[in-house]
Formats: C-alpha cells, structure tokens, sequence
C-alpha cells in the first residue's frame, strides 16, 4: 500500500494538494554565492546562498526581498566534482529546489570544525555551535535580500541546529521544522535505554573522520557518498586557489571523535572530566526548549523506524511545549524517510510529499499566507498494516490500553497461574544489519528486519491465539517484568512483532534497558514524556541484586500498528542485541529467570474503533 496523503481523508486539503496551489514564481541560480562569515571568536563559516532568479529576459536576483530558510549541516553543504555527478548539494538540494522557486532564499552552512569551514568540533552538537547560529541569523537580516524572516528545517543533525537556532531566541526566527532530529542525545541517539549504540562510536564516527579530513578513500565506502566523483567539500568563492579550504581541513583534524568522548558521558548528568559542564544534556536541544519562544511554532516530523528513539523526541518536543501553534508528523518512515518501512508498501520510497507539507507550514509563519493549516489536526500518523494516515487532536492518541500476561508460551488477557521461566542469554543474538539502527551509520537500508522470522526465533516467545478482530496498537507499549538475573548487570530487551497466518514474523517495535538504570523518575519539565522516564544519573543507578527476582519497567519505541485477524502478537525477550550494543555484564552472559502469571505483562495502548 501506498503513505500518499490523498487516500484516507486525513487532511481537509492534502499537502500534495497544496503544492498544486504553488506553482514556481522563481528560477533558480546556476551557482549559489559563497563567502565566509566570521564568528566572535574569529573562527570562518563557509556559506552557500540560493536566492530566487527574475524570469526576465536577463535573469539574475529578482529585486525582492525573501524570507530565508537557515540550514546548518555537518555533511558538506556542497561538493566540489569532477563534472560527472549530478547533484553536487544533497545537503541543500531538496529544500533549494522547492522552497528557492516559491520565494524563499536557502542559505546553508558548513558548522564549525566540517565542510569548508574553519575551527574544530568539541563535541556532538556543541554549545559553541549554539551561539554561532545566532550570529549567522543576525548576519542574514542584515542582507539586501532578506526581508528579516527566518525559519529553519534540516534531518537529523540539521534538525536539531534548527531547535539550536530557535532556542538562540533571535527575534527574526519565525518558524522551525526539525525534521528526524533528536531531542535527547542521551536517550534517544547514544545511549538508549543506558546502553551504548555502537553505530555512533563505529560507523557514524568512520562518516565523520572520512568527511571532516577529506578523507574521500574512506567517504566512498558509504552509499550516501559512493559517486565517485564527489573531490570534497566546495571552496568558497573567495577561496580561488584552495588554500582556505586546505587550511579549514589542517584544523578538522583536531575534532573530537565520539568513540574517544563516549565513556565520560556514561551518566547523563556527567560531562567531561576537562569540562564537567559540556555534559549531552548541555549537547541536546530539549536542554534549550525553554528558550523557544512561544510564538514561535514547531513542525517535528520523525517515523516508526527513525533510529533508537528519534521518534521520542519528536513526541517529546510536542508534549514539553504543549503549544497550540506546533504540529507532530509520524511516518511509515526509517530516519530521513528514505525508506517505506511497511511491509506492505507498494513502493520503497516514501510517496508521501513531507516537503509539501514544509511548504504550506512555512508559508503559514513565514509569508504570512492564508494557507488553511490551522484548521488541520495538529498530529497525524500513518497506521502500518492498516496502511492510513490518521488524524489526531493531541498525542497520544488513545488513552485506551490492554493487558497481556506471558504464560506457557503464551500471551492472554488473563493472568495465567504462577510461574518462571529460565531464560539463558546468548551474546549471538541480534537483529541483524538491516534493522532500524544501520541507516544512522549512513547504510542504505531498503528491507528492514528480512530475516527477523529466523532470528526471533532464538528469543524467549510469547504469543497470543490467532486474532480474531483487528489489533491497533497506538503508542508507547509498555512490558512490566519480574525477572531474576543472576549476574549484577545485564541488557535486558523486549520486542513486540505480528505472525501472520502464513507464519511470517514482522518485527514492530523494541525497547531496552541495562538494568543497572532501572529506577524510574519524574520527567523533568523540559522533557515530557507519556511514558516511563528515567534520569540515567549516577546516584540513580545500582548493581543488580543477584538471584532476586526485581521489576523492570520497560518502555517499547512508538508505533502505529494494527494486527490483522487470523495474526498473532508476539512478545520476546532477549539479553543482546549483537552489533549494536555491548553484552552486559561483559564476558558473562547472565541467566533470567521471568516470573510468569500476573507478576509481568505487556501494556498496550490500542485504538477502538
């Protein structure tokens, strides 16, 4: 089946039909401009500039001023080539191509320490990073061409610096949309649950060594990057002969690298042992969201397969603010929505229009056009199986919720008799090298989780009898367990997965935890959750008591699922996931021992129609 918006009467007027309202009033240049702009501390940012071309016989800018879109990458914001490639800005094309047309001027810039630009990066999205987005906001009002308006969007990382810029408080950012962009370094990119994801200390970090160094031998090992006429990043244009950019690249070599930083950041409330206030809090933009001002909106826009918890973020981001003017967007999607993630799809690629949906959002706040989006639902979610977009006044959509206890092999709405499970963890065990976390490490991943009917196999299996009516399943699963173990550490992970009647198992959602951090706390005030929160603070964590059976609350990621009739939810438990975090404790795979009957179960929100 198909994510278009035009199929399942979830918006009065579809974004792919707005679009059709929009047509291109601009060209676009052959070349941006390019020059670099100077920081407080005197470190140079390397800029393209993309501004709407006159139709006139003569062409060149068109005597207006436009609003600008803001984006601050770490991923070059141009490629020097050799001719043959034909895109040399996959950074900037998508939103040059589409907003530049519409009356938008598109700046984007290398952050300090990559691309062109001069200085070294301290840590993943450092605070330094933070202040120079104020100054280039500052910078772009003062420009003959801007009619001082910005927003700002971006994936992932880009989306984050777009939550940095807004929260610099500038007065002339007007909008943002992050898009697939963490809130929470801690929970939601590195450690997950308290363990260590081993695509940001391996793959993530041989991306960004192969780009900050230009180190193009290493870069087209990555499918994002593979045309082998890609010869780095662009110089700008003051730049003739080379020598700024090869000294900008003299000074990437003294970036940090998150293999090397990572263990001081095992705490949440620990930073660095030179600096113990640049902590991952200090790094992340819910850290910040307080300084968002009110009246300034945010679109996020995250997917079901969107890394180890990037959807978190974007519920979180919604929640904290509570802010009748933001909107949240929930996709069939992998992270940057490269992917359908549905195995039902008609098409790998998304045939949703997410920058038709930017466009009239943008147009709203930052031209000022009556672009009927406040009478749309401010969330809406697309119902994998079911195949539908959604509509939804408010997140979480349902407060509805169904309890499933493990039995003999089974899942039932009633507590069967007292029991245990043992359970003996092997380090083997994983998801495999298609699953939800190889596309952060730049992986082009097409079919996610093909293999999982043979590898869930290896699980402690729970499941339910054949479905006889539909399950939607709408939210934050949530697994209470009783579990003995018999080492002082372990990974302990969920998974919830639908069999269908041909005996094909499809993997839904997951959830972990080290055990260590099992104590749950009160969710801060800048970090709303509507599911079980954890500080992940030094003083909030304990060894296990071995041998004694404890309670461990276990959040799964949010998904939007209805299992068919004649299906059969399946919940595993496991004690690794190999490839993408380390075994705990290590060199000692622990046994569990799971107290069945009503001392554990599975919370599931659902959707009654």
């Amino acid at each position: 089946m198909s994510d278009r918006d035009d199929q399942h009467g979830a918006w009065h007027v579809p974004p792919s039909a707005y679009l059709a309202t929009r047509p291109a009033e601009f060209g676009l240049p052959a070349q941006p401009r390019s020059s670099y702009l100077t920081m407080r501390d005197g470190c140079r940012l390397a800029a393209d500039i993309y501004l709407p071309q006159s139709d006139s016989p003569r062409g060149g800018a068109a005597q207006r001023r436009f609003p600008t879109l803001l984006i601050f990458t770490p991923y070059y914001r141009r490629f020097a080539t050799d001719g043959s490639v034909a895109e040399a800005a996959p950074a900037a094309a998508r939103y040059r191509d589409r907003f530049v047309p519409r009356g938008y001027a598109v700046m984007v810039v290398d952050v300090r320490g990559t691309g062109a630009s001069f200085g070294t990066r301290d840590a993943l999205r450092s605070p330094a990073e933070r202040e120079d987005y104020g100054e280039v906001a500052q910078w772009t009002i003062e420009q003959d061409w801007s009619d001082g308006v910005i927003g700002s969007t971006g994936i992932s990382y880009v989306g984050a610096a777009a939550c940095f810029l807004a929260s610099t408080g500038h007065p002339a950012v007007k909008a943002i949309a992050p898009l697939f962009g963490v809130s929470d370094i801690y929970s939601e990119q590195l450690f997950p649950g308290g363990l260590l994801s081993k695509v940001w200390t391996g793959a993530y970090d041989d991306l960004m060594l192969a780009m900050d160094h230009d180190r193009r031998d290493l870069l087209g090992t990555f499918s994002y990057y593979a045309e082998p006429g890609l010869r780095g990043p662009h110089p700008t244009d003051e730049d003739t002969d080379g020598a700024l950019l090869a000294a900008a690249i003299r000074e990437h070599l003294g970036n940090f690298t998150l293999a090397d930083a990572a263990p001081e950041f095992a705490f949440r409330d620990e930073g660095m042992l030179h600096d113990p206030a640049l902590t991952l809090a200090a790094c992340s933009p819910y850290h910040y969201l307080e300084q968002v001002a009110p009246d300034v909106p945010i679109y996020s826009v995250s997917g079901w397969f969107d890394g180890a918890g990037y959807s978190n973020g974007a519920i979180s981001r919604f929640l904290t603010r509570g802010n009748g003017r933001d909107r949240l967007l929930l996709g069939a999607w992998d992270h940057g929505a490269r992917t359908n993630v549905s195995p039902w799809r008609e098409a790998t690629a998304p045939q949703f229009d997410l920058l038709a949906e930017l466009l009239r959002f943008f147009d709203t706040h930052l031209q000022g056009r009556d672009t009927g989006q406040e009478r749309e639902a401010p969330v809406h979610y697309f119902n994998l199986h079911a195949e539908s977009w959604i509509a939804a006044p408010a997140w979480p959509p349902t407060r509805d919720s169904v309890r499933l206890y493990p039995g003999a092999g089974t899942l039932e709405a009633v507590p069967p008799a007292a029991a245990s499970d043992r359970y003996q963890v092997d380090f083997t065990t994983g998801t495999g090298i298609q699953s939800r976390y190889e596309r952060l490490g730049a992986a082009g991943v097409v079919d996610y989780y093909p293999d999982w009917t043979r590898r869930c196999a290896a699980l402690l299996n729970y499941e339910t009898p054949a479905l006889a009516a539909p399950l939607a399943i709408v939210g934050h699963a949530i697994a209470t367990l009783r579990l003995a173990i018999d080492q002082g550490d372990a990974s302990i992970f969920v998974y919830l997965s639908e069999v269908d009647a041909a005996g094909r198992v499809h993997c839904m959602t997951e959830g972990m935890l080290r055990a260590m951090h099992r104590k749950i706390s009160p969710a801060p005030r800048e970090y709303r959750t509507s599911w079980p929160f954890r500080s992940y603070h030094r003083a909030d964590a304990a060894p296990v008591e071995k041998g004694r059976a404890t309670e461990y609350v276990i959040p799964l990621l949010p998904v939007a699922w209805t299992l068919a009739p004649g299906s059969r939810l399946r919940l595993s438990i496991a004690g690794a996931d190999a490839g993408h975090f380390p075994p705990m404790p290590y060199g000692r795979p622990p046994v569990f021992e799971i107290s069945t009957g009503a001392a554990t179960w599975i919370e599931l929100p659902v959707r009654r129609d």
